[in-house]
């Protein structure tokens, strides 16, 4: 059976996240709803990430195997018509090697979170950022993140749920870029590592939101770390800002 790549954009915020639930919808289930309309008893399809409820998704990476040898913008067409009128888009398909699995073939995830810090609601951003009123110093939030960069025991910042194996994981890059905003500031906080725990960005923004607003310091970010120890956290900031950005292969199946 062929396989293919999908790359998929999505709205998380009408669906209960990535996976597949019975009771509740989900992006795995509209993406093989989809599917099903093209070709009968389509196998389940597998992502890079389980994305949470309300998180959305910029490059999300899915594969998925069909009967039919298709050409891969056909799919991608057929799908994108049949997945109307849901908020799910696949941007881009290609034809891959059977060795080629979406969550087990990648080396890094790129995620983003966006914080809008502004007195004003959101009205054009309400559900894709997340906005405080209170001012934020980047500079404080850059030096609490920089504490976090590296391989560490991340208990603190991950899910009492979470169900990884271990909670050692390598952080590559948590960075902090300041944007102007009408009436406020964007922050965005971009964020790579081989894989994440359950959880763990949205506690490290909410955590470095707090440096920000000066509720914290940059060495209670590393007490925390060094805690081991779910109550050290910071506050966990909602789903609405976070974006699974980009999924990285050593050979990129879009290229």
């Amino acid at each position: 059976m062929p396989r293919y790549a999908l790359k998929v954009e999505y709205d998380g915020a009408p669906f209960s996240g990535w996976q597949r639930q019975k009771e509740h919808p989900s992006v795995q289930a509209a993406v093989e709803a989809a599917l099903a309309k093209l070709e009968r008893d389509v196998p389940s399809i597998a992502a890079a990430g389980r994305t949470d409820a309300g998180v959305h998704a910029l490059g999300q990476v899915a594969h998925c195997d069909l009967a039919k040898d298709w050409d891969p913008f056909r799919l991608s067409e057929a799908l994108n018509y049949h997945l109307k009128p849901a908020p799910v888009a696949i941007v881009d398909c290609a034809q891959v090697d059977e060795a080629f699995h979406a969550r087990f073939s990648a080396v890094e995830r790129q995620y983003l979170f966006r914080l809008v810090s502004r007195r004003a609601p959101l009205v054009h951003d309400r559900g894709n950022a997340w906005r405080v009123a209170q001012e934020l110093d980047p500079d404080a939030m850059q030096a609490g993140a920089d504490r976090l960069i590296g391989n560490h025991d991340f208990t603190t910042f991950r899910s009492t749920m979470c169900q990884a194996d271990s909670p050692v994981k390598t952080l590559d890059e948590l960075r902090v870029e300041s944007l102007p905003y009408p009436g406020g500031t964007e922050y965005r906080f971009h964020v790579r590592a081989r894989s994440f725990l359950h959880n763990q960005v949205r506690s490290f923004v909410g955590t470095l939101e707090r440096v920000g607003a000066g509720a914290w310091t940059p060495d209670d970010v590393t007490a925390a770390l060094e805690a081991r120890d779910r109550a050290a956290c910071g506050p966990v900031c909602p789903p609405e800002g976070l974006y699974l950005a980009a999924v990285r292969y050593p050979d990129d199946p879009f290229a």
